[in-house]
């Protein structure tokens, strides 16, 4: 339960692609095929209800993380050198900004492309988390934001994805949106997709990251797409992959994409009513321990003091009393010290299983590692 991956069976159509892909034999160098951009729009437009225009997508050989690495040079580059045409005119970037708390991934990729980097705390209100309100703190380069909310898988609203792009132009920044869960979004709420949530005005401004790994459990073969309305950017951001040997398309890649986002469409209806009658099991169980209620993908954020555990060592707690794994709170930045972050996308039996041990957490006491329960079909 402590990692972002699902423990069940992918979709049948993806694996029926890569044993026919696998049966050609021809292994070779793989040039983009055009038509998955128009998928791409086509998924938008059946599962999400937005136009999406073909040429802003990019369809990438590599997983969401690395495309946000190179994005961020891209950004490092944009902001040192806003005038190409005046030599000399290189200047340090602004920082980064991003909320708390957040995936830590976000820290740790800043790093990597020199960025300084500065922790917004997020507001709560009774339903949950809600979007900083107000002008950004100081200058900035760029906004990075998930959405949904991971960790507490919060869906943003889409006036304030909208507020929030607002006054990341007027700081001149870029508005970059991981939407990996977006396609997660549980019944009865709707995932605003940010590049489509904001007026033209605006778009030239904002990025969607997206991935087919986290929907279709199909992480091990690392792809994405971005959503990249303004050309200028478009092709500054495939000059900077291209520097790293990467360009669109890929063997496996656009097998996998393609076969999910023509056949999958079944089997995720299926998967989220499955995940929403698990995420009420787990939640109803554990109460007010739950900060943030989850409206999207598989992760439950938790009060470590809610749950009768010491906060200060809470993921080490629960693993000796219940035998769960689960992430620290700290990975996720300053605003999530004393919590903890749950996956329930597991078959039914573990997570009867989950529930059982979970009765455990206030009876201090060390528990034998069990025999790992099978993995039965999702329903």
């Amino acid at each position: 339960m402590g990692l972002a991956d699902m423990d069940l069976p992918g979709p049948p159509a993806i694996a029926r692609a890569l044993r026919q892909r696998a049966d050609h034999r021809a292994y070779g160098y793989t040039v983009c095929d055009p038509a998955g951009r128009s998928l791409v729009a086509d998924w938008y437009r059946a599962r999400h209800g937005v136009e999406v225009d073909p040429d802003w997508v990019l369809l990438l050989p590599c997983g969401p993380r690395t495309a946000l690495r190179i994005l961020l040079e891209t950004v490092r580059e944009r902001a040192a050198h806003p005038d190409s045409t005046r030599p000399g005119a290189a200047r340090s970037p602004a920082p980064v900004l991003f909320p708390t708390p957040e995936w830590g991934g976000f820290a740790q990729l800043c790093r990597a492309a020199r960025l300084e980097y500065r922790e917004l705390p997020l507001p709560v209100g009774p339903d949950g988390y809600r979007l900083p309100v107000g002008p950004l703190p100081g200058p900035t380069s760029a906004v990075l934001l998930s959405s949904p909310h991971n960790p507490s898988a919060r869906v943003w609203p889409a006036d304030g994805l909208r507020a929030l792009a607002e006054r990341a132009a007027e700081a001149g920044a870029l508005l970059v949106s991981d939407e990996v869960h977006g396609d997660l979004t549980h019944p009865g709420h709707l995932h605003p997709v940010a590049v489509t949530t904001v007026g033209p005005a605006l778009r030239h401004l904002v990025v969607t990251l997206n991935s087919v790994g986290k929907t279709f459990n199909c992480s091990g073969i690392p792809s994405s797409f971005a959503l990249v309305p303004d050309s200028a950017l478009r092709a500054r951001f495939t000059d900077a992959l291209a520097g790293y040997g990467l360009w669109e398309g890929g063997l496996l890649e656009q097998t996998v994409q393609q076969a999910a986002l023509r056949e999958g469409g079944p089997w995720l209806d299926a998967l989220l009513a499955h995940l929403a009658a698990a995420r009420t099991r787990l939640a109803d169980r554990l109460g007010p321990a739950v900060r943030s209620a989850p409206q999207a993908s598989y992760l439950l954020w938790l009060d470590a003091a809610a749950l009768g555990l010491p906060p200060q060592d809470a993921r080490r707690a629960l693993l000796e009393r219940c035998g769960l794994e689960a992430s620290d709170g700290t990975e996720f930045g300053p605003g999530g010290r004393g919590s903890l972050r749950l996956n329930y996308a597991l078959p039914g039996s573990v997570l009867a299983t989950v529930l059982e041990r979970l009765q455990r957490r206030e009876q201090p006491g060390r528990l034998e590692r069990p025999d790992r329960p099978g993995r039965p079909d999702l329903p």
